[in-house]
């Protein structure tokens, strides 16, 4: 029995990932090709991954969102998880890495569900908002410029039906937001953004400490 999360040595992880993970080939070839990115540290985790695809078995989902794509891995797991009638509207700005992202797609026979829009994610939301797609979306997964969070949080919130789910990544930072010393941009707005869901009585709420720490809302 334990009272908290225990830490996760490298050594645990490794067994982790050893008797959990049960990750098709192209997603470990594009975590693969990814890695050699200097910007690698973007992508999620495997069993991140992992997890999310079964929040969306789990829910039945069909319809989601994604903001910041990188080169697609949580939208490729997400959508292997869904049924072939299901869609990912998946926002981005990065021409070059949503390339690596689309051939991948392509190559797993999914890109049918994914559509990509290479524009801010507050453009597309407001324009999402002002097509009147408020509560379409069952999921969402949030992994985008972090000083934006409470903003693409509460476009997302109205987005997303009663009883969907949004996911929301890097909200512990590595550690950084339970240092009060520390001041930057980044962690001062994940701070404050994981203030803003705590007090918010709309939704259901847990953070779960899998990758750099995943907060889970439900809409009420």
């Amino acid at each position: 029995m334990s009272r908290r999360s225990i830490p996760l040595t490298d050594v645990l992880h490794d067994y982790l990932l050893s008797v959990s993970l049960r990750e098709p080939d192209l997603l470990r070839r594009l975590r693969e090709e990814t890695a050699a990115d200097p910007a690698a540290r973007m992508q999620i985790s495997p069993e991140q991954g992992q997890f999310m695809a079964l929040l969306v078995r789990l829910m039945g989902a069909r319809s989601c969102l994604e903001l910041g794509v990188f080169t697609g891995y949580s939208s490729l797991a997400v959508a292997l998880a869904l049924p072939d009638d299901g869609r990912i509207l998946a926002c981005d700005v990065s021409e070059r890495w949503t390339a690596v992202a689309r051939r991948y797609w392509a190559a797993a026979g999914v890109g049918h569900k994914i559509e990509l829009r290479l524009a801010t994610a507050m453009d597309t939301l407001e324009r999402l908002r002002e097509s009147g797609a408020a509560g379409r979306f069952d999921f969402a997964f949030i992994d985008a410029d972090k000083e934006n969070y409470v903003g693409y949080y509460e476009r997302v919130l109205e987005l997303l039906r009663p009883g969907g789910l949004i996911a929301i990544d890097n909200t512990l930072w590595s550690g950084r937001v339970a240092d009060p010393e520390n001041a930057e941009a980044d962690t001062v707005a994940l701070r404050h953004f994981n203030e803003h869901l705590h007090r918010d009585e709309r939704v259901d709420l847990s953070l779960v400490p899998i990758g750099d720490g995943l907060t889970l809302v439900r809409k009420r």
